[in-house]
């Protein structure tokens, strides 16, 4: 593995680098790098976590001009979430050069992102529609714009942004670099690579090479409506650091919240419906370890990054096998190891199968938790909480009331007493989590893009698909206007004729 100081990056990013705490490269950055400072346009194949954010925004950074008065480079990213952090990772590198970076998106009062480009960021992060709007208005102009960045570019294809996307290349100025990343290569995409990239080389970055290697995976077989218990078990016998719950539905993660909450997890939920400061106040929560469990939607946990994650529950399986490497791969960050688990009723098992060929890393089957085992893991830690204790300076007074207690009283039943004061016992409180249809496994079809119809951020239903607008799960700027709309003023009728909202 190289050393960053190996690939002639420029000293002032090198030393941001180094103040981060980093020294050797990730695979994907000790290929990317070299090329991307060269300017060459670039296609990398690659999954959350293999290090592809810093691969593509050190090379960015070293060709913007510091004292340009027009934003250089672009990043488009799929999420709001995805920009907040791919923003906050260039300012972090870029930091000793001068180089800022501004993210946009919908959902932010789109005044403060025309008060934030007056300071002049060299570097926009943004969604594709929220960065449309600023095209439309011409409080950014593409024509200065010599770097191009397509981030999770399968993912935007999928959620219905691909017409945005060459929109905007089409206005940003030929004579540029382009860099693409995804962890797929669909027909769609390929025909934005032949009448957008000049000349790409491509890097792909094997499976072997990939975060998933530092993540022991589990399933457990379980009925839909054991499912819940099952979870609240695994969680007393074995507690995370932090823990991500993923759920199908923006309904079945507000149930899972709630119910976590009376069984006395420490939880928040997150998915599309809630407003961005409330979102970024649970993530600020997460990170900081108020909480311990985040409840999240495939969608709103896309480009979350945060390294103690050291638990995934897979409360209802994805729909494609892409989408778990992405949920599993929220652990096992950093060199730290990770445990996923995947809950899967009886009518899964083929769906299962399909998602471990694909990642080529057999699950490893366990039973269902039992309250038993919960208790016995609360046991436990009430006896690691008296171990610990032990170590510590404690009052003289309490070896004086220790010596009269052993006196009168049985020396083990006084220990045993005093850990059943501070075993935390497992909750058995009646919840109430709405049923879901067993997830199915969906065939690609020939044509482009991908023919999977997700319903990962939906309100509920019975697990449902619908139809129109090129796949249900979707999370979209409510305040956003149609295309057709920003541009002509008509409603376009791509989606059965419905006015579409995106998460832009």
């Amino acid at each position: 593995m190289a050393l960053f100081k190996d690939l002639n990056i420029e000293q002032s990013i090198l030393r941001a680098i180094e103040s981060m705490g980093f020294t050797e490269a990730t695979p994907i950055q000790e290929q990317v790098v070299p090329y991307g400072k060269e300017g060459k346009d670039i296609i990398g194949q690659a999954q959350t976590g293999t290090g592809k954010t810093a691969a593509f925004s050190i090379p960015l950074i070293e060709n913007m001009e510091a004292e340009q008065k027009h934003p250089q480079g672009l990043v488009l990213t799929p999420t709001r979430e995805l920009a907040i952090q791919v923003s906050q990772e260039i300012n972090k590198l870029g930091q000793f050069k001068g180089v800022r970076s501004l993210p946009i998106y919908g959902g932010q009062d789109i005044g403060k992102q025309i008060r934030g480009l007056k300071d002049r960021p060299q570097i926009i992060v943004a969604t594709p529609g929220r960065f449309m709007d600023h095209m439309r208005r011409k409080t950014i102009r593409p024509e200065f714009m010599k770097s191009v960045v397509l981030d999770e570019a399968d993912e935007m294809l999928s959620m219905g942004f691909i017409e945005d996307i060459e929109t905007i290349l089409a206005d940003v100025p030929a004579e540029r670099n382009t860099m693409l990343f995804s962890a797929t290569m669909p027909p769609r995409l390929k025909t934005i690579v032949q009448k957008f990239m000049n000349d790409p080389i491509s890097i792909a970055i094997k499976a072997k090479e990939m975060t998933v290697e530092n993540i022991e995976q589990r399933y457990i077989e379980v009925r839909e409506k054991e499912k819940f218990d099952a979870l609240c078990h695994l969680l007393d016998i074995d507690p995370p650091e932090l823990a991500i719950v993923f759920g199908r539905t923006k309904r079945r993660v507000d149930e899972l919240t709630e119910s976590l909450s009376i069984r006395g997890f420490a939880a928040e939920g997150l998915h599309g419906d809630m407003k961005q400061e409330r979102r970024d106040q649970v993530i600020r929560k997460f990170k900081r370890g108020t909480i311990e469990i985040l409840v999240a939607t495939d969608v709103a946990a896309r480009g979350l990054d945060v390294n103690n994650v050291s638990h995934v529950f897979n409360f209802d399986l994805p729909q494609d096998s892409e989408s778990y490497v992405h949920r599993i791969g929220r652990t096992g960050r950093a060199g730290k190891s990770g445990i996923a688990f995947s809950f899967v009723t009886p009518k899964e098992k083929d769906h299962l199968n399909v998602i471990e060929k694909v990642t080529k890393k057999p699950m490893k089957r366990q039973g269902v938790p039992t309250f038993a085992e919960a208790l016995a893991g609360r046991h436990q830690q009430a006896v690691s909480q008296l171990e610990k204790a032990l170590g510590q300076e404690l009052d003289e007074n309490l070896y004086g009331y220790a010596q009269t207690l052993m006196e009168d009283n049985d020396p083990v039943a006084l220990v045993a007493a005093a850990l059943k004061m501070v075993t935390k016992e497992p909750s058995k409180q009646t919840v109430k989590i709405t049923g879901e249809a067993p997830v199915r496994t969906k065939r690609k079809s020939g044509g482009g893009g991908f023919s999977r119809k997700r319903n990962d951020d939906r309100k509920g239903g019975k697990g449902g698909y619908r139809k129109g607008g090129g796949g249900g799960g979707r999370e979209r700027d409510r305040n956003r206007k149609p295309r057709k709309e920003r541009d002509s003023m008509k409603l376009r009728g791509g989606g059965g004729g419905k006015k579409r909202s995106r998460q832009d």
